[in-house]
């Protein structure tokens, strides 16, 4: 019989982000990764004691993706592909593109894996620059998504 052991979590300081096959880059920061069903309660005459709770739809907040600035452009090229001149490029379709955020051991390769499905940027900020800032200069992209599937 195979003992069983507690495997060590990984450091969540070491991840990286893709869309399709263009890796976006690594980031210090990721929020949203997360899903919420909806429930509804149904009371039922009769029975007092408690009422039904019937799962209901999902619901897939935006991820909020943060970095220091870097010198590639594929995080605001990709961007600028689903909108302004882009957009207009593609015949104002914004083409979803599933994603990729992976969790990476020490020696860089990955642990677990969350393909984001249907991606869209919806929002993109710059660093703030002021001359009197010691703060780094960090960008934050904001991602819509129809819902993630987990793996390694």
């Amino acid at each position: 019989m195979a003992e069983a052991y507690t495997v060590d979590p990984p450091f969540v300081g070491r991840f990286k982000f893709e869309i399709g096959d263009t890796v976006i880059g690594a980031f210090t920061e990721v929020s949203g990764l997360s899903v919420q069903l909806d429930v509804e309660e149904i009371a039922e005459g009769g029975q007092n004691s408690y009422t039904h709770k019937l799962l209901g739809r999902m619901k897939w907040p935006n991820l909020v993706l943060k970095r220091g600035l870097t010198d590639t452009d594929a995080l605001f090229e990709w961007v600028m592909e689903c909108s302004g001149e882009g957009l207009s490029k593609a015949g104002n379709k914004v083409k979803p593109r599933n994603g990729r955020i992976s969790v990476l051991h020490a020696a860089g390769t990955s642990m677990r894996t969350w393909t984001i499905l249907e991606a869209k940027p919806v929002k993109w900020t710059g660093p703030r620059l002021a001359a009197s800032s010691r703060d780094l200069a960090v960008e934050e992209l904001e991602v819509c998504h129809s819902g993630f599937r987990s793996g390694k």
